[in-house]
């Protein structure tokens, strides 16, 4: 799928992206911009898709990149998941918002707010009406927040039950080596809101502890001053689901790591090897820790693993050489293991190196930098609204060095 707005650029430039693509041998490792004689390639890869931008000028990349992911959350937003055969379904309207995002190359409407006004999100009886009567769900009017100084909020809203929802979600980066200290640790954080208030309210946010966060990004709604002067967020919220700042702690000392995981694994001359892991909670303030997952690339000279889990199923993937273990709910005072041998080529080497464990996991109810939302007001309205905040801690790009 292509979409061109300022030229007609040949579908012969991809080729590029593809030579990149064919070198390297995980996604990971194709570099966000590529240089072209005439052109910058500038990509990001989610949801098993890349999403490639073409730059005939120098231009920030970040700024390429922070839109290439607007975009892609405004999919999600509208047909509630970004896959290709969801695209492909959805062709039509998918042109219809490339059109409104971008205008003759530069950003116009990204905000999910006025994009509904302008395209209606697809359902199955203005699919079949659309059909029938030959229209699109492209709006005859402008969105009455596209000219005002709050363009992220339309006017006219109301609801019955008005509720505002905040889940604090912490995502814990880190490598641990081999003997359980850890080499980097760091934590990226975000707030996301699920907001359905009547009219226009004006809302405040403190933290208990706001001296935690001194890298942060916000949604344009928040007023920055105030933030600076008072460590408060002042903002009137965009209507619905929107993600309202997000955060990143890399102090060592601050990033507690709330799992432990005790490993041996050894490959002898011949044709087995043994292998043997434990996972346990650790830093956990009493919370259990849930879905936990561990994966493991075994190196090409093993043909099959034997193992006995004590929870949970595990799984062994012959052509990816991929292990994995899925303990799910780990509880204080627990600690699932995996034992059992490993068979390999007899006529190949031993591996240079054991295999990192790359894991998995969710903690609810938990912020493992202890950041907590102190108060949220609302002024403007008379209404009460109901509140709630959900804390979540998950494993972002977590590595067991073994």
């Amino acid at each position: 799928m292509e979409k061109h707005w300022k030229s007609v650029i040949p579908r012969s430039i991809c080729d590029y992206f593809f030579d990149v693509q064919r070198k390297v041998s995980s996604k990971d490792d194709i570099p966000p911009v590529i240089a072209t004689p005439h052109h910058y390639l500038i990509s990001i890869y989610r949801c098993q898709l890349y999403f490639v931008a073409v730059v005939m000028t120098e231009v920030s990349p970040l700024f390429v990149t922070e839109f290439l992911h607007r975009v892609v959350e405004t999919f999600i937003d509208y047909f509630s998941e970004c896959t290709e055969s969801i695209l492909k379904e959805h062709y039509v309207i998918v042109y219809e918002l490339l059109d409104e995002m971008l205008d003759n190359g530069f950003p116009l409407a990204t905000e999910s707010n006025v994009l509904k006004e302008l395209i209606k999100p697809p359902n199955i009886l203005r699919t079949i009406a659309n059909t029938v009567t030959g229209k699109s769900n492209v709006s005859d009017t402008l969105p009455t927040g596209q000219l005002s100084n709050v363009p992220w909020r339309r006017t006219g809203v109301k609801y019955t039950n008005n509720e505002a929802y905040f889940d604090v979600i912490e995502e814990v980066d880190a490598i641990i080596d081999r003997n359980g200290a850890t080499v980097f640790a760091e934590i990226q954080g975000y707030v996301d809101c699920c907001v359905k208030l009547t009219g226009m309210p004006d809302l405040t946010l403190s933290f208990m502890n706001p001296r935690l966060l001194d890298d942060v990004s916000f949604h344009p709604c928040v007023r920055f001053k105030r933030w600076e002067a008072e460590r408060v967020l002042s903002f009137v919220p965009p209507d619905g689901n929107f993600r309202l700042m997000s955060y990143h702690i890399g102090s060592q000392g601050i990033v507690a790591i709330p799992l432990y995981i005790k490993h041996n694994i050894s490959f002898r001359e011949g044709s087995a090897g043994r292998m043997e892991l434990q996972v346990g909670p650790k830093q956990t303030m009493g919370k259990h820790v849930e879905n936990v997952v561990l994966e493991m690339m075994m190196p090409k000279c093993v043909l099959n693993v034997s193992l006995n889990p004590s929870q949970g199923k595990y799984t062994f993937d012959p052509h990816s050489k991929t292990m994995s273990w899925e303990v799910g709910k780990v509880e204080p005072g627990k600690t699932p293991s995996l034992k059992g041998s490993i068979t390999t080529l007899s006529s190949s080497p031993l591996p240079d190196a054991n295999p990192p464990i790359t894991v998995n996991f969710t903690i609810p109810q938990l912020t493992v930098s202890g950041l907590k939302v102190n108060r949220l007001d609302m002024y403007g309205e008379k209404y009460k609204p109901f509140k709630g905040v959900k804390y979540i801690t998950k494993a972002g790009r977590f590595q067991v060095r073994t």
